[in-house]
């Protein structure tokens, strides 16, 4: 027969056993690539917020996105070296990467001796602690956060008369939080 090819008898067309349990295999799966990764934080950034006072330390975290700010604690202060241990350590487990410090400014804007002891504290975590630490302004924040734990009537606060520290500093950490997105909302506009 001109023209014809000959049959090939391949391995899967046989009869044998062999060759009928390879011609029913289900096919080989590739794994599936994702379209899209995770958003994930290679890097969290989340900023550790301080109302400084002589007796305490207000203590605000924010999340890794630096979107929002929740009180965090509030440190009865001991001796210098132990406040620093205990902020070193709250810094270490939740993976602050800065730090600001209230500069409780005068309502005309004037530093007084308790800005300038803030100053100094803030000076000294950066030097002790080798992170950013920025000094903030925190003007009306203690009496932001009175008028916010009143309209929460907070009574497990009332009761166990603790200080509002943590939360005036999550009013400091909130505010830097929204000038900092106002400010990169504001430069991708100038850039469109």
């Amino acid at each position: 027969m001109q023209g014809t090819i000959p049959s090939r008898r391949l391995p899967w067309t046989s009869s044998s056993p062999r060759a009928h349990s390879l011609a029913h295999r289900e096919p080989v799966q590739k794994p599936r690539v994702p379209t899209h990764e995770p958003t994930r934080v290679a890097d969290p950034q989340r900023i550790l917020a301080v109302d400084y006072g002589r007796k305490r330390l207000g203590l605000a975290l924010s999340d890794e996105l630096g979107l929002t700010a929740q009180p965090h604690a509030t440190l009865t202060r001991t001796n210098r070296k132990n406040d620093l241990r205990r902020l070193r350590d709250i810094c270490r487990k939740h993976a602050v990467r800065r730090i600001l410090v209230g500069h409780p400014l005068h309502i005309t804007g004037e530093a007084g001796e308790m800005a300038e002891e803030a100053a100094i504290f803030a000076a000294r975590l950066k030097k002790e602690l080798r992170m950013d630490v920025e000094l903030v302004d925190e003007r009306l924040t203690t009496w932001e956060a009175q008028q916010t734990m009143a309209e929460v009537n907070s009574s497990r606060r009332k009761r166990s008369g603790a200080a509002i520290d943590d939360v005036a500093a999550a009013v400091l950490l909130r505010d830097y939080l929204e000038r900092k997105r106002a400010n990169r909302v504001g430069a991708s506009a100038v850039k469109e």
